[in-house]
């Protein structure tokens, strides 16, 4: 936008280096260029600005495919003026020599202008298509399509106007058409997510069978090793137990052995003594065989007293006294009779 100041009987204009500045006096061009900054009288001057950058138009088209349904085209087109005179000539630019604004609105005219043809070309192509070819191809050819005709259309180039890109960012169709297309992807994917879940879940139910089936072969593993401990424990302990029994067998036999033979010993040494002690006795019966039954008598008794330690009265009857008194007398007169055959006779 251009900058005017105001002083006594002039005034000044600034322009920025992207506008394109025409001074007109008198009906003709006394100066013209970009960023143009000049003096002037405002009762003899007129003053036309005509922006030079590219500019951006914003675009929502609606259509009905071929197939009637509602189609929405959304996008930007760029231009930007080529030529600045034959623009200010189609389209007015003056300025307001007071405060440097424009006194009508030439980019309302200008965007007007570009979206309407912009429009046709797009609408031309939406009625020859039906809403599914549209939805896939629509971007692509719709730009291509709007592109085309601008480049090409001869009043945009008279009016020294020339297109820099074309940008379509969204075919859609109507909300409810939309939704009722997405219906069947919507369902598709909900397939695909329910079968994903189902496989999930099955891979799940798998797993915990082989951990189940795992556990289960480990649990009979273990418990056919703890049987085979059991049996080895078992086995162990009646080995234990046959050799222990062998043991005390043989402990057991060693002592009857050793018994038996101390006892055959004891017993050869019982059978010695009393064989010896009989063979004595013997030979001592044979001493005293010839022996008369007085000394006999005697030595009993002389064995009897040595035995005694204390003899508190003796008894002495006729027959053990006369016995013995007829053997003393006899002893001594072996012709003398005995007191009991004399008593006899007397």
């Amino acid at each position: 936008m251009a900058e005017v100041k105001t002083y006594p009987w002039v005034r000044h204009i600034r322009s920025e280096s992207s506008s394109f500045v025409l001074h007109h006096r008198k009906g003709k061009v006394v100066r013209s260029g970009p960023g143009l900054a000049f003096w002037f009288r405002p009762l003899t001057a007129s003053i036309a600005e005509v922006p030079m950058e590219d500019r951006e138009l914003t675009f929502l088209f609606q259509g009905r495919s071929s197939d009637y349904q509602e189609v929405n085209a959304q996008g930007v087109v760029t231009y930007r003026v080529v030529d600045a005179e034959k623009l200010a000539r189609r389209i007015d630019f003056s300025l307001d020599l007071r405060t440097g604004r424009y006194l009508e609105q030439p980019f309302e005219k200008l965007s007007l202008l570009v979206t309407q043809l912009a429009q046709q070309f797009a609408w031309e192509y939406i009625a020859s298509q039906d809403l599914r070819h549209l939805l896939i191809h629509g971007v692509r050819e719709i730009r291509d399509r709007i592109t085309g005709g601008l480049e090409t259309d001869e009043g945009l180039q008279s009016m020294g106007l020339a297109i820099v890109t074309v940008r379509v960012s969204a075919v859609t169709p109507a909300p409810d058409m939309e939704k009722a297309l997405q219906t069947p992807t919507r369902e598709e994917i909900q397939q695909e997510a329910d079968d994903a879940t189902f496989q999930r879940r099955a891979r799940a139910v798998e797993k915990e069978r082989a951990i189940q089936e795992n556990e289960l072969k480990n649990k009979i593993e273990l418990a056919k090793r703890e049987a085979e401990l059991i049996a080895q424990e078992g086995q162990n302990q009646r080995r234990a137990a046959t050799e222990r029994a062998e043991a005390e067998k043989i402990a057991v036999t060693a002592a009857a052995e050793q018994r038996a033979i101390e006892s055959a010993s004891e017993a050869d040494a019982l059978r010695a003594v009393e064989s010896a002690r009989f063979e004595g006795e013997e030979s001592r019966m044979g001493i005293y065989r010839d022996f008369p039954a007085s000394v006999l008598t005697a030595l009993g008794l002389r064995e009897l007293a040595g035995k005694l330690q204390s003899i508190e009265h003796v008894n002495l009857t006729p027959d053990m006294v006369f016995p013995l008194l007829s053997d003393l007398v006899r002893s001594r007169n072996p012709g003398s009779t005995a007191p009991e055959d004399t008593e006899q006779e007397s």
